[in-house]
């Protein structure tokens, strides 16, 4: 596993579950520089059953980890306050994605919704327009409206990103100060 704050580049994928769409985003990082390497979606919603669904999650994850060996997995956590049987299916998708991860041997981390909205935005409560507007300054391209399905998964992977270099994040995904410390000292005096 590659060290944070090292030269070498870093990929993140991250996952929006869901069962009719699945949003991947994969980011570079170098440093505190982001790059978008590819995001996309996987269209569910043509598959009958829900087993054929997740089937379709697990073999997908997997072939973008296998291509593109990325370093670390973010995922969204599902919301709460949608109908129970909603939230059993995307509970349903979002833990085949973590399985078809963890069987590649994946480290993976998992984020609420608010969280990923307020690290990339500043505010938890932040319209999808807004992460979007912010996703593209942060990454130097301005999102394409055809892929705001993805913007999500895009929004996950930069957070992880920001939690996972923030000396702040502690044990909650990210670092600490005394590994900060460890990491940088030609920043303390």
């Amino acid at each position: 596993m590659k060290e944070k704050g090292k030269t070498a580049p870093f990929h993140i994928l991250g996952i929006d579950p869901g069962t009719n769409i699945l949003g991947y985003a994969l980011i570079q990082t170098n440093g505190q520089q982001i790059g978008l390497t590819f995001m996309g979606v996987l269209t569910l919603s043509h598959l009958d059953s829900h087993q054929e669904k997740l089937k379709s999650i697990f073999e997908r994850i997997q072939e973008l980890i296998d291509q593109y060996k990325p370093d670390e997995m973010a995922i969204e956590a599902p919301f709460f306050g949608i109908n129970p049987q909603s939230m059993l299916k995307l509970g349903r998708a979002q833990g085949v994605a973590i399985a078809a991860a963890m069987t590649k041997g994946l480290p993976i981390t998992e984020y609420m919704p608010k969280k990923i909205k307020q690290s990339v935005t500043g505010n938890g409560n932040a319209s999808k327009e807004q992460v979007a507007a912010m996703l593209g300054h942060l990454i130097k391209n301005p999102i394409d409206k055809r892929f705001l399905d993805a913007t999500d998964a895009l929004a996950t992977a930069v957070c992880h990103h920001l939690q996972r270099n923030s000396p702040l994040a502690g044990s909650s995904g990210g670092g600490s100060w005394s590994r900060f410390l460890q990491e940088n000292p030609d920043r303390v005096k």
